[in-house]
């Protein structure tokens, strides 16, 4: 892919924490790839080695084929989950400013400005100060810097945090928008069913390494077998999913048990034991949501991790962004 993002078994430590651990995918030029895991699990980290605020251990960021260098970072759209924007600076003359930090001559950089905050309603907010927007107009304020100089790839961490529904709607429109007009989008959330109904592909990270990727379906159709199987409760009901061996009951949904068959077993077992419990109102294959995927792929980590350390501790770097 002529304009992808790739970072290729890229580590990272701090002190003796490794917070990346040989961590490698890429972002397709026009694709929207969501960027999922718990606090602490690398990815601003990740973020932060392709913006080159921190530098790899060992590992390389390709863009377009080559060694990701100052230049070609230079247009890259990034918005940091702590709010790099001046809060005593009106909002207009910040975009400018920041267009003209990514090399934008002085007129293009008004045009510009005057383009983003009429796009997101803030035309008539262009001379406030941003501390006295609402958080909402102050999270449109900083998608709007990461636009403002046409960025190539955006690369943006938690840009759905605080936001209303209406907001939500309209930051998700401009990313699909930036994809189409074919720059990769890389971007983390905490948001599942969003990055569920907005991603192209998705990454799971923990302990700073990529244990799942993939599209939204081969993610759901990738994991064991499943069935959603609704029984009217009768004399014979009981726990009929123990008579089929390997068998477990793992969850319900609306009142269908949601069934784990193990490899080699027949699923037409699962339904004559379920006839056998009562009248069978539904049989059907079951596929996870993403939510329910997470939450096994990245168990909770009581007391904190090795990588919640690594994220957390370097405060300079962290304020550097």
């Amino acid at each position: 892919m002529h304009d992808s993002l790739v970072l290729d078994r890229v580590t990272r430590h701090y002190k003796q924490v490794r917070a990346l651990d040989a961590l490698s995918m890429t972002v397709g030029g026009g694709e929207l790839f969501g960027f999922v895991g718990g606090n602490g699990a690398g990815k601003t980290t990740a973020m932060r080695i392709v913006l080159g605020v921190l530098a790899a251990d060992s590992g390389t960021v390709y863009w377009r084929g080559r060694p990701l260098d100052l230049a070609a970072r230079r247009r890259i759209g990034y918005m940091p989950e702590e709010r790099g924007l001046y809060p005593k600076m009106g909002a207009r003359e910040q975009l400018v400013h920041f267009a003209r930090l990514h090399g934008v001559d002085p007129a293009g950089a008004r045009r510009r400005a005057d383009h983003w905050l009429e796009r997101f309603g803030l035309a008539d907010r262009a001379r406030d100060e941003v501390a006295n927007l609402s958080l909402g107009n102050q999270q449109r304020v900083q998608l709007a810097a990461a636009l403002v100089h046409d960025p190539v790839l955006l690369v943006l961490d938690e840009p759905f945090s605080g936001l209303d529904p209406a907001a939500v709607d309209e930051m998700s429109a401009v990313l699909r928008e930036r994809a189409a007009e074919g720059a990769p989008v890389l971007f983390s959330s905490h948001h599942l069913e969003l990055v569920e109904r907005l991603c192209d592909r998705i990454g799971i990270i923990k302990e700073g390494a990529l244990v799942a990727e993939g599209t939204v379906e081969e993610l759901r159709s990738g994991g064991p077998r499943r069935y959603a199987v609704r029984v009217e409760p009768g004399e014979a009901q009981g726990n009929w999913v123990e008579r089929v061996p390997g068998a477990r009951a793992v969850g319900d949904d609306q009142g269908a048990v949601i069934v784990e068959l193990p490899g080699g077993t027949d699923d037409q077992d699962l339904l004559r034991a379920a006839l056998a419990a009562g009248p069978v109102r539904s049989f059907t294959p079951h596929l996870p949501r993403l939510a329910e995927l997470y939450r096994e792929t990245v168990e909770p980590v009581r007391g904190g991790s090795a990588a919640d350390t690594a994220d957390a501790a370097p405060a300079a770097e962290r304020s550097a962004v």
